[in-house]
């Protein structure tokens, strides 16, 4: 068995097909939307906080907890929904499980940022 040779190119090309999903998550799915905009407003908030470096890696992996599970919880929905569009119990609670999946990460996320920046926004409230 012969090596295939190493090719730049042919390695960006493989992020076609992972770009055109999240591309496709974000103008199909209002909740991705919704992830979107808390993403950007939490890294406009870390520069104007000026969050630590510590800080800042642990925002950057409770985002990227939120958006995993909202892309899987997507992918069952559709996957299910493919398989079936009738009224089923057993299809509701795998939905059901995966969206509590997206509500886990996002609840997460929250407590990660008011404990971040609560302590940073207090003296610029009461000020």
């Amino acid at each position: 068995m012969q090596k295939e040779k190493f090719s730049i190119l042919k390695q960006i090309k493989s992020f076609k097909p992972a770009l055109a999903g999240i591309r496709e998550l974000i103008f199909t799915q209002h909740n991705a939307r919704i992830h979107l905009a808390a993403t950007v407003a939490v890294i406009a908030a870390s520069f104007v906080f000026k969050v630590t470096r510590h800080e800042a890696v642990v925002l950057v992996i409770a985002i990227g907890f939120v958006w995993v599970a909202e892309m899987f919880n997507t992918c069952a929905e559709k996957t299910l929904d493919f398989i079936s569009l009738e009224k089923c119990p057993e299809i509701k609670s795998i939905k059901d499980i995966a969206a509590g999946a997206v509500l886990i990460a996002s609840c997460t996320a929250v407590v990660v940022g008011l404990v971040i920046f609560v302590p940073r926004a207090l003296p610029h409230i009461f000020n």
